[in-house]
């Protein structure tokens, strides 16, 4: 399994990955194949599209994933944190206010707290007055960057964002300017939330722009790999004590053409234990 990797020599490090599986029922099978080769300590999914009674706990823990925190819904949304080590406390932010599973977050016995989330993709048209979807995911933004400008503790907020902020983030600029997921009005949200409390963006961190770097291809590509028609959706932000811990930072596009795939890839950061 090869990843786009950008290092600052590592040792013993927490490794800590985000995935929006698309259905963790459906594609159990790469996700134990990745839980193998990548070794993580932490796996936060996204879009997990099962009930907590049902969800497949049983491949994890034959893995080594003892400790297992969900907060599902049937057929849509859900996010789920599966770890190797001890979880001291988790909670369920309603930032969708309408109750969809769309955050989870634990602490740490290092205290260090990970934030879950899901935000809303916003629909095909970028007007909140013709397209409610698209209202709700900037008034989600809005309450995370309430939370944000309050929080005083070492977190790590990891997930799909549904918003691909940097030119470099995304395989046309220009033609993806009133496309959502990259419109000027969800940019500007999201510069707001990453103001709020400093928070940096690890993924740029260890490869700034204008650096390609994409976490995102549609199933409508035929050849995913040729027309590379990415976005980087999923991201992985600290609070800076955080970033200074990592060391660094791995997006795994060869998981885009495994078996079933998701359209979302994995992305993980390493930090000193």
């Amino acid at each position: 399994m090869t990843d786009t990797t950008t290092s600052r020599g590592m040792a013993d490090t927490l490794k800590i990955v985000s995935w929006n599986i698309n259905s963790v029922r459906f594609r159990i099978e790469i996700v134990e194949r990745f839980l193998k080769e990548a070794q993580p300590d932490i796996l936060c999914l996204q879009e997990t599209k099962v009930i907590d009674g049902d969800f497949p706990a049983a491949p994890f823990r034959r893995l080594g994933y003892e400790h297992i925190v969900l907060h599902g819904q049937r057929m849509h949304h859900g996010v789920a944190i599966l770890s190797r080590l001890p979880i001291v406390e988790d909670d369920r932010l309603d930032w969708q206010a309408n109750g969809e599973a769309r955050h989870i977050g634990v602490r740490l016995p290092n205290g260090m707290r990970i934030e879950n989330v899901y935000v809303p993709a916003g629909g095909d048209i970028p007007d909140r007055t013709l397209n409610p979807k698209f209202g709700q995911k900037l008034d989600f933004v809005e309450r995370m960057t309430r939370w944000s400008e309050t929080l005083a503790v070492p977190t790590l907020l990891v997930g799909d964002f549904n918003i691909a902020p940097l030119p470099s983030d995304v395989w046309g600029h220009k033609q993806l300017l009133k496309v959502v997921s990259h419109t000027p009005i969800e940019v500007d949200a999201l510069d707001a939330l990453k103001a709020s409390n400093s928070w940096v963006d690890l993924g740029r961190h260890f490869h700034p722009a204008p650096a390609r770097l994409h976490t995102w291809w549609s199933y409508r590509s035929p050849d995913w790999t040729r027309n590379d028609r990415g976005r980087r959706l999923d991201h992985m932000w600290a609070t800076r004590e955080i970033a200074d811990k990592a060391v660094a930072h791995h997006v795994f596009e060869d998981c885009r053409s495994w078996l079933k795939p998701s359209d979302h890839v994995p992305i993980m950061t390493e930090f000193t234990a």
